[in-house]
């Protein structure tokens, strides 16, 4: 798709590749950053795939908070290995340059993945409102067959609507100046480099389309959360109130975390000219400390995924 636009575009390309410099105002000492990018990266891939196996094997997690669980880690993942691998061969190897339609295609990719994490997290917490404020209709609501539906249509909404990101920065006419001050694609980054002068419907819909998909994601968790704590707030035994928010605190941390660096990045590319590193770390980081963290998060929390870790892992020291 990516190729057949730049094809239909190419009088208007002036480059035909972009160099990405990699962390700015710090480019003599950035390679000391990959070690701990790649042990945050390292440490994705193993908690997540962990938390796979033992949703997989530990029969009692067969459940459909679980299953939203398993289909985040595999979207973490997914996320992380599609920056992770360009960041470090640029700091290892000086490998800077991509192409145009490379360029495009890891921008839909990017902006895809974040807003499925979006919505997964707005699965969970419907999964969470259904479980503590409608227990008798829990069973028959949430079932597998609703997590399979819940995920298409998830993956759908965010695989059409994110194409339009990508297509609008193709057809932009791009001037000699081809070095992205970042180490991936962000759309930010690439469209300043557009010598167009008209770019209002453009920007508009990148606005709109943040605000349709992050916002109303936010607002919809908002409202389960509000509706669960007051439900919550009625129960009159405190144990009962406290074992209903224990369920709660995992997804809530994680919730905190991806909103709040997703608001603060937004409000740091304002002052990017000022201090660019800031808003180019935050938005590295924010690719690949949730990942990592995600499931450190729920098996530190989470009583049932804590018991099948140590079961998985007496069977792996058994097997031994």
């Amino acid at each position: 798709m990516f190729q057949d636009l730049r094809d239909s575009n190419s009088s208007k390309f002036q480059v035909s590749q972009f160099i990405l410099m990699g962390f700015p105002g710090i480019h003599s000492w950035q390679h000391w950053l990959s070690l701990p990018l790649a042990l945050l990266y390292l440490l994705a891939l193993s908690a997540n795939i962990l938390i796979l196996i033992i949703i997989n094997q530990e029969t009692t997690l067969h459940q459909p908070m679980y299953h939203f669980l398993g289909i985040l880690a595999v979207v973490d993942m997914s996320l992380a290995t599609t920056i992770m691998p360009k960041i470090l061969a640029i700091l290892w190897f000086n490998a800077k340059t991509i192409s145009l339609p490379e360029c495009f295609a890891q921008m839909y990719v990017i902006h895809c993945f974040v807003a499925m994490e979006s919505g997964i997290f707005v699965c969970m917490a419907i999964d969470r409102y259904l479980a503590i404020c409608r227990p008798l209709h829990y069973p028959t609501i949430i079932t597998e067959s609703f997590v399979i539906k819940a995920t298409v249509f998830m993956a759908l909404r965010n695989s059409l609507t994110t194409i339009p990101v990508p297509v609008f920065a193709a057809q932009r006419h791009y001037c000699s100046q081809n070095q992205i001050e970042h180490c991936l694609c962000s759309n930010l980054g690439v469209t300043s480099l557009s010598c167009d002068d008209d770019r209002t419907v453009k920007s508009i819909y990148q606005l709109l389309l943040a605000w349709t998909l992050m916002g109303s994601d936010l607002g919809l968790i908002i409202l389960s959360y509000a509706l669960i704590l007051h439900s919550v707030l009625k129960l009159n035994s405190a144990e009962a109130a406290s074992k209903a928010l224990s369920t709660c605190t995992s997804h809530l941390i994680l919730i905190l975390f991806f909103y709040t660096v997703i608001i603060v990045i937004s409000i740091t590319h304002s002052a990017a000219m000022t201090v660019p590193l800031v808003p180019v770390l935050l938005n590295v980081l924010h690719n690949v400390i949730p990942p990592a963290l995600n499931p450190m998060v729920y098996a530190l929390m989470n009583k049932e995924l804590r018991q099948g870790f140590y079961k998985v892992l007496k069977l792996g020291m058994k097997g031994n």
